[in-house]
């Protein structure tokens, strides 16, 4: 893109302000600017217009889950489904990690971070050992997709590379890029996060199967005969990846998608909750439940809208191609966002100064026609870490994988 070309697009956007200083800026940076012009969708922005609106919800009602007893019950042959799945290759792997540990007090990507005491137990590590977990007994390695971002890109690839990926296959391990959304103040204009880089973060959650096609992975699925793909979040050091029990309950109830829960722990626990909205699954976040729905109780006695969503859910492939075809909702989230003042001076806020744009995962799941809801233990499969100390924190992730038997 040369310089007329990114000014005429930044000027139908209203952002020239982003070449500001471009007559600063030296031969690579300005090439590294223009890119970042010709790839950046400034029509997102259109959106502040929803600032501060809640998109309108359906019915809600309760959705049944495979609970534990009965998991426990059909053990053995949810097991033997699921893992027949992963022998002929039809599941994968993606393992959404496009975050910093900037929460954590680290400028490294999240899955750097080092939980360990006593030795190195990295994030990225642990996730892949309970990979490696499944792997050893189905006898199988299912390919394992990294999504990262632009800002973290580089320096995930050179650690797991640095690593030997923790005894993971190379061959199988297959990185793609999450697209960006630009950030912006209040008035819609972006944010420059230097002189020469408009501020940005990933698109959401929900932004991974897009990212993946648009990097033409999905013709590795279909080479590959994969069908299943089971997506994690990287902050959760507890999690069963590729769980044969869970991928078989999912496929013989020919479900379109499943979802991992575990039972609240208190009725205001901040979690979504899986449930059916006009009956569609669907997830309801934690603040959206009336006191009607905190009350209800299903035939058991037991609250009706019990089980919190983990980021841990199981796709048709085929079904997520169906669903590609209509537009997700994009999200107006409001943040604290760093950046550089006319100036260029760097400013840190205390407080949000403006918003960012996500696509959801839960939106992915209302456009399905059903999943199965799949009870896991909380202190087996639960560990966030999201914060330094205190709830989903490094140190309660630290206590339960001491619990659980792993050495830090």
């Amino acid at each position: 893109m040369t310089y007329g070309e990114a000014k005429k697009k930044l000027e139908a956007y209203g952002q020239t302000h982003v070449l500001r200083y471009y007559d600063a800026l030296d031969g690579e940076e300005r090439a590294r600017l223009l890119s970042q012009i010709e790839r950046t969708d400034f029509a997102v922005l259109d959106n502040m217009r929803y600032r501060g609106q809640a998109a309108p919800r359906g019915v809600f009602a309760p959705l049944d889950a495979l609970e534990l007893d009965e998991i426990s019950q059909r053990k053995d042959e949810l097991e033997a489904t699921g893992a027949q799945a992963i022998r002929d290759g039809r599941v994968a792997a993606c393992l959404l990690a496009g975050g910093m540990g900037t929460r954590l007090g680290s400028d490294d990507p999240k899955g750097m971070y080092d939980l360990g005491e006593t030795k190195h137990v990295y994030i990225f590590q642990r996730l892949i050992e309970n990979l490696l977990e499944v792997t050893d007994r189905v006898g199988a390695f299912p390919r394992l997709f990294i999504m990262t971002s632009e800002k973290n890109h580089d320096a995930t690839v050179a650690f797991l590379k640095e690593k030997k990926y923790f005894g993971y296959p190379e061959e199988k391990v297959t990185f793609f890029m999450q697209d960006m959304a630009p950030a912006c103040d209040y008035d819609g204009k972006v944010f420059m996060e230097s002189k020469s880089a408009i501020a940005t973060s990933p698109n959401g959650n929900a932004g991974w199967y897009l990212s993946m096609c648009k990097a033409h992975l999905d013709d590795v699925l279909h080479k590959e005969g994969i069908e299943w793909i089971n997506i994690f979040a990287v902050d959760n050091v507890l999690q069963r990846i590729c769980d044969p029990v869970f991928i078989g309950a999912t496929i013989e109830q020919h479900a379109e998608c499943g979802a991992k829960v575990v039972r609240k722990a208190a009725p205001d626990e901040a979690v979504g909750v899986i449930c059916l909205e006009d009956g569609h699954p669907s997830i309801v976040e934690y603040y959206d439940l009336t006191d009607e729905m905190k009350d209800a109780k299903n035939e058991k006695g037991d609250p009706a809208y019990n089980f919190g969503v983990i980021l841990n859910y199981l796709f048709y492939e085929p079904a997520l191609k169906r669903i590609m075809d209509d537009e997700l909702p994009l999200h107006v989230v409001e943040k604290k966002i760093a950046h550089i003042d006319e100036e260029g001076n760097p400013v840190k806020p205390d407080k949000p100064n403006g918003c960012k744009f996500e696509q959801l995962v839960l939106d992915m799941i209302h456009e399905l026609d059903s999943c199965v809801v799949f009870e896991v233990v909380r202190e087996h499969e639960f560990a966030p870490v999201k914060n330094r100390t205190g709830i989903d924190s490094v140190e309660s992730a630290r206590a339960l994988l001491k619990k659980a038997g792993i050495a830090l």
